[in-house]
Order: C-alpha cells, then structure tokens, then sequence
C-alpha cells in the first residue's frame, strides 16, 4: 500500500526539491504538496494522509498552529517539524506538542528520507493484507479485542480511510472529512480492500457507541438502497420518454441517498424537488460560462434569503435541492459535481 506524505512549506523550491529527491522512494509513498498551514487542511481534508512534514515559520497559518489542528482532528497522523530557525526551545516546544520528529535546516534529503521510512513503519506494524473483505476482518478485530489504528484502500475507488479501535470496540471511522457512523457506513461498504494495522490507537473519544455488527447490517443496506436506485434509473432510461415522472423521482432519490452516504445525515438536506421557475437565473448564467468557455453549467448555489439555501442542479427540468445554510457546502459541491 503505498502512503502519501503531506509536504508543508512556503519555499517552492524547497517542495520541488523534496518531491524530486524523495522521487525514488515512490513505491513506499507520493508526495502531496502544500504552501502553508492553510493549504495543509485542505489536504487533509482530501487525501488520507500517512505522515505530514512541515516547516514552522509559513504565513497564513505557520507550523506550530498546524501541528496542534492536527494533533486535535487527526491524531493519528504524525508529523516530522523542519526548520531554519532551530532553538533548543523551538524543538521542545515542538515535541511537546506533538511532533514525532525535528530536522533543521539545511539537511540532507537521505536523512529525511530515513526519518520518513522509520516513521511509517509504525503504520503497519501490526501486518498489511490485501484483498480482504473489510467486514470479516474487522469482526476479528472485536473478538480479539485488539487495540489498534487500521487505514484502508478501497479497491474500486481507491478511496482511504481509517478506523480506531480500543479493545475491540470500534471508536471513530475517518474518510476525508466525513467521520463518526457515516464513515464507518462507507468502509464496511467496500467490498474488497488492502489494509495496515497499527499496534496502537490515540486517546480519542468514543463518536460510535456501537456494536460492529448493526453498523455492518446498515452499511450493506445503504449500499443495496444505491444499487437498485441505479438500476431502477437505467430501467427508466431505457423506456424513453414513457416515464419522465418516475425518472424524477429516480433522480431526487438518488441525489438524497448519495448525499446521505457521502456527506452524512447532517449534510442539511431539507427538501428536493424539480421546477422551471429559476430560469431567469440559469440561463444568463449558462450564457455567461458558454462565453467564457468555462464549459456546460452543472450546478448553481445560492443564498435565497429564506431559511434555506438552493442548490439548482441544470438539466431540461432543473433540479432543486434545498439546504440547510449552515450545511458543509463544499463537500455537498464536491459529491454533486463529480455524482450528477
């Protein structure tokens, strides 16, 4: 399995070394790259990282303020601190608050790149498999009452994800920024995946409080809900023009359950229906992004001044999707725009 390592520096030539002389440790792990703290999150957000690397003194948001972000949301990720301005009381302050590891400035790439391999060596100490079904496996890890950290790759998609167990009871589930049972949902629903055991797990809070075996149970019943609305949508398609209202509704129960899946129940849905009356605001802007060759418009989202939000989803018949303004809107976006 092979990790990705989150790279963190305002000095892009820096980056660009490192990526290009670490270029030969590929198989064992990919460089992702960020410019400051902020950058980072975003990341972290959208990858699952192994391993962060990050200077201290960055704009926006510097290392130290990074590594506390992390230490808080992502526990399990370890960092390794460089820095140009090393003190004594910089690297303790540093490993007080987190850090795994501390390299000043100038240093050789071998050095780094030993730290990093020592590093992630951690996060397999427990054995890797590939090609397992995550729901078996993960029973085992209840009877045996293990206490461990365990990433996974889903074959199909190749999305990653995490879960923490203490004594065998399953603590949190991570997958990008989803966590809690609608992540757990989405792993026990691959079907195959390589997984990394970890011989420890961080003091986390229990955001589960479940057996695994409902969790298993509920996962295979969403993804069997996702299955038969996909097929009943081809079924529709296939018919024509013959059922244009059950074909709505296939695509609003779709969208529902996708959003549901993907972002989670407190993604802010309120309402989903299908209506010509924002025309006047679609058209000019399909108009505009025709000119500016910015492609065909896909989805629109704006703040009606009600208590909900809209989201229009373009098509001959637009579709709307009502939400809750305080909903994580960048993540809906995301799942709409590559989903629909």
């Amino acid at each position: 399995m092979i990790r990705k390592v989150l790279f963190v520096d305002d000095d892009l030539e820096m980056l660009q070394a490192l990526q290009e002389g670490l270029e030969k440790y590929r198989e064992t792990f990919t460089a992702v790259l960020a410019k400051d703290g902020l950058d980072a999150v975003k990341e972290l957000g959208n990858h699952t990282i192994s391993l962060v690397v990050t200077d201290l003194k960055m704009p926006r948001m510097d290392g130290f303020s990074l590594l506390a972000k992390i230490m808080e949301e992502y526990p399990d990720i370890p960092v390794i601190i460089i820095t140009g301005y090393s003190t004594p009381e910089m690297k303790r302050l540093a490993q007080e608050g987190g850090a795994v590891g501390y390299i000043s400035k100038p240093f050789l790439i071998e050095d780094l790149a030993r730290q990093i391999m020592k590093t992630l060596r951690r996060e397999s100490d427990g054995g890797t498999l590939h090609s397992v079904s995550s729901g078996m496996f993960l029973q085992l890890m209840e009877m045996e009452e293990r206490t461990c950290t365990i990433r996974l790759v889903d074959k199909g998609s190749g999305s990653g994800g995490v879960l923490f167990f203490r004594e065998g009871e399953l603590l949190d589930a991570r997958v990008d920024q989803m966590k809690g049972l609608q992540a757990a949902y989405q792993i026990f629903s691959w079907e195959e995946v390589t997984l990394a055991i970890q011989n420890d797990c961080p003091d986390i809070e229990n955001n589960i409080n479940s057996d695994l075996q409902p969790i298993i149970l509920e996962a295979m019943r969403i993804k069997d809900e996702s299955q038969i609305d996909v097929e009943d949508s081809e079924e529709v398609a296939a018919t024509g023009g013959e059922a244009q209202a059950d074909d709505a509704t296939t695509l609003m129960e779709r969208i529902k359950n996708t959003l549901r899946m993907k972002v989670g129940e407190r993604c802010g849905l309120e309402d989903i229906y299908q209506d010509d009356a924002l025309e006047a605001l679609v058209q000019p802007m399909a108009q505009f992004g025709s000119v500016c060759k910015f492609g065909d418009l896909k989805l629109i989202y704006y703040d009606s001044g009600d208590t909900s939000d809209k989201i229009v989803l373009a098509g001959d018949k637009h579709t709307i999707i009502a939400v809750n303004p305080k909903c994580p809107r960048d993540k809906i976006i995301q799942v709409l725009s590559e989903d629909f």
